[in-house]
């Protein structure tokens, strides 16, 4: 019997994280975000998730959506492939909600799709929990419970249901923030509902911590160690975060929360920049890089800072990279290693391993970085 797996492509999905919009709700800002120079890459993320299951081809169906909503991605890896739904030129959040539908129609025995938590809506909005879902993480906001830690993370969990292993199903959150707020640097998340959900707690992200950080006086003490080890000649990328914001009150300076500032000798250089501007304004230049990670889920790249790109990330050094954050934080992850999701696997091959995290004043932890799919180093 084959596995009969149900996908869904947003094709517009992040297309506003490199070009700092945050988000990519409705068809202005994606068009916004193209003529900013922004790429889509929600089918390169679908592509990382299917190849995981090149070797079960002959074990699984793909149902899916025409063109570049599934379909295309699917045939090119050489998936048997069957179209159920057909969308227009310019797709929209009603053709993810019909195809939806048209699966849960079809008895698929899950719903793969690809991209954020507007996506996340829109299926959650035509299935409810009748159908389990996995999404692939691929937009700009990633807060819902229902995301896989990374694309081929993704891919695994997928690999373990066609391949008969008990996978237990649990019920996860869909949340979604006001896009408009969080352009102003206000986050506003609201539950919209729940779905099911394959709950491998390796490769299932939880949903993202909300509350403000209360140890007040060690993130003043990481911020005092940061900025007096700054040097005057190196530039400093701030990465988004309260832990980072922390740092730039610190030097007196106004910060981006959801966005990405440069420093030099404690000055604000630019604000809220996008991947590009960071290349240009840093290039050629001694460059240092300050980044948290987000709370439950320990992700340092791929989650609202998508401004980093590998390009930038390369070009700065692991070396060169100052990941801060308290140790009730770290603790919250139950052990659980950070991720390093750039979209460029050889990059998270390179960023993984065992990484200095300052968590007070003059005070270090060794704390191992993930693979992309979702193991801890030494399990792989």
């Amino acid at each position: 019997m084959q596995f009969k797996l149900g996908l869904i492509v947003n094709p517009v999905a992040g297309l506003g994280g490199s070009v700092a919009l945050k988000g990519s709700d409705g068809a202005d800002t994606a068009a916004k975000a193209m003529a900013l120079g922004a790429e889509p890459k929600a089918n390169l993320r679908t592509r990382a998730a299917l190849e995981v299951l090149l070797a079960y081809q002959d074990s699984l169906i793909i149902y899916t959506v025409n063109g570049e909503m599934g379909e295309r991605t699917a045939t090119q890896l050489g998936f048997n492939t069957q179209v159920i739904y057909h969308s227009g030129d310019v797709t929209t959040p009603d053709d993810t909600e019909q195809a939806a539908k048209c699966l849960v129609e079809q008895g698929v025995d899950l719903i793969l799709f690809a991209g954020g938590d507007g996506t996340a809506r829109n299926i959650c909005h035509a299935v409810g929990d009748t159908t389990p879902v996995l999404g692939i993480p691929a937009g700009c906001k990633i807060h819902s419970g229902v995301y896989a830690i990374t694309p081929k993370a993704a891919g695994r969990v997928v690999e373990m249901l066609v391949k008969g292993e008990l996978v237990s199903l649990g019920d996860a959150d869909v949340m979604d923030i006001d896009e408009a707020a969080f352009r102003e640097g206000t986050v506003k998340a609201k539950r919209y509902g729940e779905m099911q959900v394959p709950s491998e707690v390796r490769y299932v992200q939880a949903v993202k911590n909300g509350g403000k950080e209360t140890d007040e006086l060690v993130l003043a003490d990481i911020a005092a160690y940061v900025v007096s080890d700054m040097d005057e000649e190196t530039l400093y990328v701030m990465g988004s975060g309260s832990t980072v914001a922390a740092i730039m009150e610190e030097m007196g300076l106004e910060n981006t929360l959801l966005g990405v500032d440069l420093v030099a000798d404690q000055a604000l250089i630019a604000q809220d920049l996008t991947a590009q501007q960071l290349l240009e304004l840093t290039h050629g230049k001694p460059t240092k890089l300050v980044i948290t990670l987000i709370g439950g889920q320990g992700h340092i790249f791929g989650r609202g800072n998508q401004q980093l790109s590998p390009a930038l990330i390369r070009a700065i050094g692991r070396d060169n990279i100052i990941v801060v954050a308290t140790k009730t934080k770290l603790q919250a992850l139950n052990g659980r290693p950070l991720i390093a999701d750039t979209g460029d696997s050889e990059l998270d091959d390179e960023l993984s391993g065992y990484i200095r995290v300052t968590t007070g004043f003059n005070d270090h932890i060794m704390y191992a970085v993930g693979h992309q799919d979702g193991l801890h180093p030494e399990e792989r």
